[in-house]
């Protein structure tokens, strides 16, 4: 335990700030509402908070598109607040990361501003400008992941840019070496004031092939959109996945990648504290040799699925535990701002409730860093928008226009915009059953409606008067996670390895071994396992246990029960 940095101990929980809590009562999460809550948050156990970005931005991309790296939107309020937010998080034992974009700025950067002024301006080439193709058009077929060309003709020079995000959005030249000085001079301002780490967006988008060579994917976006629409054989999804590589294959993870993010590590190991670096992407690679790139990377396999099982949980951990290299530590997550909540995700319609205590669990007794996504401890769900005009999300805009533009019907193309648009999981957290949930004052237009749910318990001020909610789960759990040390620091070892029905491993570290059960079925589940003569003491249960102690020759688990058990051994070894 104490050779354990801080990061890898800690509960991790992301607040979307444009959402999170309004604290001046224009519609608008901002850091007046954050510090409000921070007391909150504190009590729910976590022990970082991971900002997505709170820059100045025009928002095409909802604050993804940054004009100022070291400033604060004027609608979340002033640097000064930003101070106060994270003095305040620090005084309450909780870190704070931000979220780092490096792979592009807002077109209303001034840095891109004078980019495009002319061919000969200094920072011309702190972007990806290329002449037309012969025939006028883009320089190659590459596409945007947003929709469209990865290319926009500018008039006043007559070049393109290059953007793999919305067209507002160009993409940075890291092969120039000011573009570098400058963005490390901006993360240096950050780890000054006592920031204590960052959420490194897209990072596999930083490089691009140079050549500019053309992909080879036979299908055009809407051809794929339409295949995705309808259900489709593993062969046949294998292939689209297949043809989706090719279309983007030289517009990510090239190389130059694993250098930058050694230097970005460089940078941050210069400071006190045990600054952190989360990278946004799943390849392991991003670890480096353990020591040298990352400190966490995000274990997004866990969540490709649209139901997590027992046989899901252990083939993804027996993969991704033996391809890290040594040293290197696990992170693992269920959501974020960019996918459908937890409770929407992998829920079966029936056993929502329940299976959300079980996903929460298994969460948080795998081995690595766990993340939450605000919002999930109280059960908030997706949102599935009705009218055009309340998308905020461009992806789902652009989505819209694409499917009408093909002949689909405005109400069919509207239900598939609904469904991708990430507007779904960024509805304003609800606080109470209260006008607007208790997120903005009675009356007030939120930016994105409110889900009406949190007039059925789905909020924090009737959860917490109900000391069986979700949320006092949450802080039950949170707290159980951080009070025993085989969950925290403890090797993985799974049990078991042919159960359909629950989840058995074991966690141990030289002091402790703790087994944890999860029954994934809506049955009893009554099972044994061999611990050489040893017994079960219980210390979390998600369900009422008949004694405290124990036989694991025999143990009955209750429908969806989460249970933790400690191995009270014989003798002096575990063997």
């Amino acid at each position: 335990m104490q050779s354990l940095t801080w990061w890898q101990t800690a509960v991790f929980y992301q607040i979307y700030p444009r959402s999170f809590a309004d604290g001046n009562g224009d519609g608008i999460g901002d850091f007046a509402g954050m510090i409000d809550r921070l007391d909150y948050l504190r009590d729910l156990g976590v022990g970082a908070l991971w900002l997505s970005p709170h820059y100045p931005s025009p928002n095409a991309d909802c604050g993804y598109d940054i004009s100022d790296y070291t400033g604060v939107a004027p609608e979340y309020g002033t640097l000064d607040d930003f101070r106060r937010f994270l003095d305040g998080a620090h005084a309450r034992g909780m870190r704070v990361l931000l979220d780092l974009v490096l792979n592009h700025t807002s077109v209303e950067h001034p840095w891109f501003r004078e980019s495009r002024s002319s061919r000969d301006n200094p920072k011309r080439d702190w972007y990806i400008w290329r002449d037309p193709a012969p025939d006028g058009g883009p320089p190659n077929n590459w596409y945007s992941a947003f929709g469209g060309s990865a290319w926009t003709f500018d008039e006043t020079t007559g070049q393109y840019y290059y953007h793999f995000f919305f067209k507002e959005q160009p993409d940075l030249n890291w092969r120039n070496p000011d573009v570098k000085r400058a963005m490390w001079q901006a993360i240096r301002f950050w780890l000054d004031m006592g920031v204590d780490g960052f959420r490194l967006d897209a990072i596999d988008t930083i490089f691009e092939d140079p050549a500019l060579t053309p992909h080879e994917s036979r299908l055009s976006q809407i051809e794929m959109l339409r295949i995705w629409r309808e259900n489709r054989s593993p062969e046949e999804t294998k292939e689209l996945w297949e043809q989706f590589a090719l279309m983007f294959r030289y517009q990510v993870q090239q190389p130059g990648l694993h250098e930058l993010m050694k230097e970005l590590r460089a940078l941050v190991n210069e400071y006190p504290g045990d600054r952190v670096l989360i990278g946004e992407g799943d390849d392991i690679a991003y670890y480096g040799n353990g020591s040298d790139e990352l400190h966490l990377v995000f274990n997004f396999p866990l969540m490709r699925t649209n139901r997590l099982t027992p046989a899901w949980v252990r083939a993804n951990q027996a993969e991704r535990l033996a391809a890290l290299p040594p040293g290197a530590w696990p992170c693992n997550t269920l959501g974020n701002h960019d996918v459908g909540r937890m409770w929407t995700a992998y829920g079966d319609g029936v056993n929502d409730a329940a299976l959300a205590r079980l996903h929460v669990a298994m969460l948080l007794t795998l081995k690595g860093t766990p993340v939450l996504y605000n919002g999930e401890e109280i059960g908030m769900t997706d949102l599935l928008l009705e009218r055009f005009e309340q998308l905020r999300d461009n992806q789902a805009v652009n989505l819209y226009h694409l499917a009408v533009g093909d002949g689909i019907d405005p109400a069919e193309a509207m239900k598939m915009a609904a469904a991708i648009s990430r507007d779904r999981c960024r509805t304003p957290f609800q606080w109470a059953n209260a006008p607007n949930a208790g997120f903005s004052p009675p009356g007030v237009t939120t930016w994105l409606p409110v889900n009406p749910n949190y007039a059925q318990g789905v909020n924090v001020a009737d959860q917490e008067q109900n000391p069986d909610s979700l949320l006092n789960y949450y802080r039950r759990l949170i707290g159980a996670r951080q009070a025993i040390p085989a969950l925290l620091a403890g090797d993985y070892a799974p049990l078991h390895p042919d159960e359909d029905r629950y989840l058995a491993f074991l966690r141990t570290t030289p002091d402790q071994r703790c087994l944890v059960v999860l029954n994934f079925s809506p049955e009893p589940v009554t099972t044994g396992f061999d611990l050489n003569g040893a017994r079960l003491r219980t210390l979390f249960s998600s369900h009422p246990r008949p004694t405290r102690d124990e036989h694991p020759e025999r143990l009955t688990l209750a429908p969806f029960e989460a249970y933790i058990g400690e191995v009270i051994r014989i003798g002096t070894d575990w063997e």
